[in-house]
């Protein structure tokens, strides 16, 4: 079963203060393994990162300003997490930033699956920290690289934290056949 890891990175928290994308990342889980099959950009927003924002992400307007529009990249996104399972880290946040950028250029809603790792998280360790930095302390995953919120970092963590949180320690390996002289 493919599962794509999502995560987004805004200007802002706020929709309805007219907060945007700066930058989607996607890894593709394949039974629970990460497969080489990626998808990451960053975005021009078309207005300026919040002071908030860029103490989480550090990416400047200037920088942003020379990206593609979120239009540029949209039916490639889709593509890409089409029939998917998507797994995030408070799905409401990205889920309704993604809704919004998609909303703003015609496009539908997006009617993925979603397994919300927060939720998870909070059903199976009620009143503890649940924040991914939190959940990679807890189940022993390295995120020293983890200087700024990036969106594929997150993802790099955030699959990692999925197969604990579903008690999955060690990805399960399918084997489809068995070969003749073993039976």
């Amino acid at each position: 079963m493919k599962e794509i890891v999502l995560d987004t990175e805004t200007t802002g928290i706020s929709i309805k203060e007219g907060h945007r994308i700066v930058e989607i990342g996607c890894i593709e889980l394949d039974n629970l393994i990460p497969t080489k099959n990626n998808f990451h950009c960053y975005l021009n927003p078309e207005r300026k990162v919040s002071e908030k924002a860029f103490e989480i992400h550090g990416y400047t307007d200037a920088f942003l300003s020379k990206q593609k529009k979120f239009s540029d990249i949209c039916e490639e996104f889709l593509d890409f997490i089409k029939g998917k399972k998507l797994i995030i880290h408070n799905s409401e946040f990205d889920i309704a930033h993604l809704n919004n950028e998609l909303s703003l250029i015609g496009k539908k809603n997006i009617d993925n699956d979603v397994a919300d790792t927060l939720t998870i998280a909070r059903n199976k360790f009620p009143g503890m920290s649940v924040s991914l930095d939190s959940l990679c302390k807890r189940y022993r995953i390295d995120n020293s690289k983890r200087k700024k919120h990036t969106a594929l970092i997150d993802c790099e963590l955030l699959s990692k934290v999925y197969i604990n949180l579903i008690d999955q320690k060690e990805p399960t390996l399918e084997f489809n056949s068995i070969p003749e002289n073993i039976k």
